[in-house]
């Protein structure tokens, strides 16, 4: 079977912000520094950062980039 370029780039990524090496709070490269990391086109990349947005991996902000959140942590049960 064959993997669309943008899934295989899609789970790498995924990978890297589960490893830690983009940690939460951390920016992924641009869209045209990606395309040219993994050759692919512009639309590739783009495509594989909604993938990333739908698994709730990363957040887009506008003018500012695409981030991994930073997950608040729950409070202690019976903490109220």
């Amino acid at each position: 079977m064959v993997e669309y370029a943008y899934r295989r780039i899609a789970s790498d990524l995924e990978e890297q912000i589960k490893s830690g090496k983009i940690p939460p709070g951390g920016k992924l490269p641009g869209e045209l520094e990606l395309a040219e990391v993994y050759q692919v086109s512009a639309g590739t990349v783009r495509r594989a950062v909604r993938e990333l947005r739908e698994r709730g991996l990363v957040e887009t902000l506008p003018h500012l980039g695409t981030f991994v959140p930073e997950h608040e942590e729950a409070p202690p049960a019976g903490s109220d």
